[in-house]
């Protein structure tokens, strides 16, 4: 297996931000000892962030964010710039780095913050700037940040940002998918529709993290398809310790599941570990308050082609027009753009999050709580909505 073999959600995403012809993607290229990104003497060179997957000893896998400058301008100076604050949002450990005196950095530094992103300050070209450490105690000064000097030019104290990263690295990850639900020894089963979203002869992602998250535990692991429910738990010698399903089949599986069997769903399992669970939970109290009139967002991490039984734009929406009316409108916003104007919504429903990583599902909750408006999951508003969001066990 190749460290490529890593989804990019899973990885720890480091964004490199600063204004054009700092060096930002020559300092890229020689942290990671590759010819990653382009590099030229034009300010505006890159335009689209650049995402690249590496191995970064001792870190692991990361990926890399290579953005355009935070001072482009004009009406494609904007589009940059607009990219930028969308690859802010995935960001878990920030570069910013600096070739003069900080201007517009002090607003992106204060962003950051705000979101609890950790900053890793880098004044670039020590061999060319007349002087460098007079730039470096601006940035300390202005921005309380002890900056690293570097150039990436000759390579110059590169190794130092690997090490301030590595201290900059946050320590509130959720280390495991299935959290306390799931003990060494315990028998879990598996309930895993195979549907149309499942092609022939694979698993989804969220399947297939949480299996190999139990086989790391040590746990018994027994699987099935929803019609086979009945005869696995017959054939099994003792009850499962946990259930964990498709939140699709929660009624099916809720109404069979032995008493002493404990369960949930792979998208309430993701809810916690690539977001915030209680928000989650918190954010399900405004489904109760939808109206005929109500309008509803649902958002998904990735885009594909529209499936007969997808769940977040043919099942999640029926169950709600069932409930409150077929005038309810659902609206849809796919792959990773902002939330920036929920003033209009009155529930987001977001997805199991499988293809971000776990910041930019905390940045759009985030945004959803700034402008006042509930979030919830898939998994969370089928439990609720199905009225066994009490009995469904929350990875703690």
């Amino acid at each position: 297996m190749s460290l490529l073999d890593t989804p990019r959600a899973n990885r720890l995403h480091i964004g490199v931000y600063g204004k054009r012809n700092v060096g930002k993607s020559s300092l890229v290229n020689a942290i990671t000892g590759q010819s990653i990104s382009v590099v030229s003497d034009v300010p505006g060179t890159t335009t689209d962030a650049v995402y690249k997957a590496m191995e970064l000893h001792p870190v692991g896998p990361v990926v890399f964010i290579d953005t355009a400058g935070l001072d482009d301008t004009g009406t494609l100076g904007a589009l940059r710039v607009g990219k930028t604050r969308e690859a802010a949002q995935k960001t878990d450990v920030a570069i910013v780095v600096f070739a003069d005196e900080p201007d517009v950095e002090a607003e992106w530094v204060a962003d950051l913050g705000r979101r609890g992103i950790p900053v890793v300050a880098v004044v670039n070209k020590a061999d060319e700037l007349d002087d460098p450490e007079a730039v470096r105690a601006s940035v300390k000064d202005r921005l309380r940040l002890d900056a690293v000097l570097v150039s990436a030019r000759t390579g110059q104290n590169v190794t130092a940002i690997r090490d301030a990263i590595i201290a900059a690295l946050p320590d509130d990850e959720p280390v495991s998918i299935t959290g306390e639900l799931a003990q060494p020894g315990d028998l879990v089963l598996l309930v895993m529709p195979q549907d149309i979203q499942a092609p022939k002869g694979r698993l989804i992602l969220p399947q297939v993290q949480t299996l190999r998250d139990l086989l790391d535990k040590k746990c018994l692991v027994m699987s099935c398809t929803t019609d086979k429910l009945h005869e696995t738990l017959a054939a099994l010698s003792r009850p499962p310790k946990l259930i964990i399903t498709d939140s699709q089949v929660f009624p099916i599986v809720h109404a069979a599941k032995p008493a002493e069997s404990r369960l949930t769903s792979f998208s309430v399992l993701f809810a916690s570990y690539k977001g915030d669970i209680n928000a989650f939970v918190d954010g399900a109290r405004g489904i109760d308050a939808l109206t005929p009139t109500s309008r509803v967002l649902i958002a998904e991490s990735c885009t594909h082609a529209p499936l007969e039984e997808d769940i977040g734009r043919v099942k999640i929406p029926a169950l709600l027009r069932k409930r409150f009316g077929q005038t309810l409108q659902v609206d849809l916003l796919t792959g990773p753009g902002l939330l920036e104007d929920l003033g209009s919504y009155d529930l987001v429903i977001h997805c199991g999050g499988c293809m971000f990583n776990r910041r930019h599902v905390l940045s759009r909750i985030d945004e959803a709580r700034e402008q006042g408006v509930p979030i919830t999951n898939y998994g969370i508003t089928i439990a609720h909505l199905s009225g066994i969001l009490g009995d469904i066990a929350l990875p703690g």
